[in-house]
């Protein structure tokens, strides 16, 4: 089981479970979302689900144009082909469990994804490197750059 933590960005995911764990049928992990954070590429995938659960904060998720704010205890899934991002407009940090199912999506994906976002020195990402990861890992970019 991993419990390596990966940097996106300002952002940091953690794996408690990789699909090698679960016989593919599901990847588990943490991501922390620091105050005025956000997603930094809204995407869709129609390869799994995603479950997300609250675990400190709020995050603030806009899922094929509607605004839910996710809260410790909560959760809401976040179905294939829906376009999706988050953020935290709170004053707290954030932290929330995501469940992907089936494991078709791994910590692979985040640790390209950071190496792109590191490579931009602070300044703006390559969007044309970080669309090619996220379609490599069956995410479909939506609007790069722009809002979902």
């Amino acid at each position: 089981m991993g419990s390596e933590t990966i940097t996106v960005g300002a952002r940091s995911v953690r794996f408690l479970i990789e699909a090698a764990d679960s016989n593919g049928t599901a990847s588990v992990f943490e991501c922390f979302v620091p105050t005025d954070a956000r997603m930094p590429a809204p995407h869709s995938h129609d390869g799994f689900e995603e479950t997300i659960y609250g675990l400190e904060g709020v995050s603030t998720w806009t899922i094929d144009g509607e605004t839910v704010e996710i809260v410790p205890g909560e959760a809401i899934c976040v179905s294939r082909g829906q376009i999706h991002g988050f953020d935290n407009r709170g004053s707290i940090d954030a932290k929330f469990l995501a469940i992907a199912t089936p494991g078709v999506f791994g910590s692979a994906y985040f640790r390209e994804i950071g190496e792109v976002l590191a490579a931009s020195s602070g300044g703006p990402p390559d969007l044309a490197a970080m669309g090619e990861v996220m379609r490599r890992h069956g995410l479909t970019p939506a609007a790069l750059g722009g809002t979902a």
